[in-house]
């Protein structure tokens, strides 16, 4: 489990278009406080594109099923969320993300994301 930033970061990394995104998956499970991995990093020292995915990947985490755990509620998620601001997570990306919520624009993300994808979107080849 602790490999997969790396994994996906070796991967990605080979690939032009995805190499600014490396950075965010690499780092994205380093904690604001230390003691994250894969180089535990704290505070600045990790990459701002990482602190915004961990706080992105917290949210997925919480608010969709897993096989050991049943998704919560969106508020729950967010005082969750809220609980580790200064701990695992940036104090301002939570902040930013807070005011995402507060101004509602969860909502109709989230119906997107559950809606199901036109066949035509399924089948069509990626645009190069």
């Amino acid at each position: 489990m602790k490999t997969h930033p790396e994994r996906g970061a070796k991967i990605m990394g080979r690939i032009p278009q995805m190499k600014n995104t490396v950075p965010g998956m690499r780092f994205h499970h380093e904690r604001w406080s230390g003691g994250g991995y894969p180089l535990g990093l704290k505070g600045e020292e990790i990459p701002l594109q990482a602190r915004i995915v961990a706080v992105a990947d917290t949210f997925d985490a919480m608010t969709t099923d897993r096989p050991y755990q049943r998704a919560l509620p969106i508020a729950d998620a967010v005082a969750r969320i809220n609980d580790m601001r200064g701990i695992h997570l940036d104090p301002q990306v939570v902040e930013a993300f807070n005011r995402a919520y507060e101004a509602g624009e969860f909502e109709s993300s989230l119906q997107s994301l559950s809606a199901p994808v036109p066949e035509d979107e399924v089948s069509a080849p990626a645009p190069s």
